[in-house]
């Protein structure tokens, strides 16, 4: 993803965005999906002959675990990262939840990692790690890593990283005399 500029003051955009996507998580929803699917079709046309009750855990647990697969995996489908003058925000999936902003004042440094894994992390989405950190794993590839003043990482998979960090690091540092 290329910088978006809003302005055209200094060297880098006034609002840096960028994305990543992992359309993978597409046909894991489709899964969840046809779990509800099938206890909506269980609910309305069955003829079970073993009980109320079998068939109403049986509807219940279809349409549970289905709504879970399809919004545990439409919440990571994609990554959208959004730097300003003063912070930068995090948000997940479509409704952007989970949702973290980071003041750039609590970001001690910014650093690019050209090779984030899902499998270093323990699989998508939002992670946490105690000898790593916190993560948003969307997909394999490029991302970039925050060091926290509090000692802690960020790591967030997103794509053109890179340009990213450079913003980043640009805006940690005190302006230039002549620059406001």
């Amino acid at each position: 993803m290329r910088d978006h500029p809003h302005s055209q003051n200094g060297p880098h955009p006034e609002v840096w965005t960028g994305r990543a996507t992992n359309r993978i998580q597409w046909l894991l929803a489709l899964a969840g999906a046809a779990c509800v699917a099938l206890g909506i079709e269980l609910a309305v046309d069955s003829a079970w002959n073993a009980g109320i009750a079998p068939l109403v855990m049986s509807v219940v647990g279809c349409i549970a675990a289905g709504l879970l697969v399809l919004f545990g995996t439409l919440a990571f489908v994609h990554v959208a990262l959004r730097v300003d003058k003063e912070a930068l925000e995090v948000r997940c999936g479509h409704m952007g939840l989970p949702r973290r902003r980071i003041p750039l004042s609590h970001v001690a440094g910014a650093e690019f990692a050209p090779h984030v894994t899902p499998r270093h992390w323990g699989g998508w989405g939002y992670r946490w790690r105690p000898e790593k950190g916190t993560a948003v794993v969307v997909r394999r590839g490029e991302g970039l890593v925050l060091r926290l003043w509090d000692g802690h990482t960020f790591t967030i998979t997103v794509d053109n990283a890179e340009s990213a960090v450079r913003v980043i690091r640009d805006r940690l540092r005190p302006p230039a005399p002549g620059r406001a």
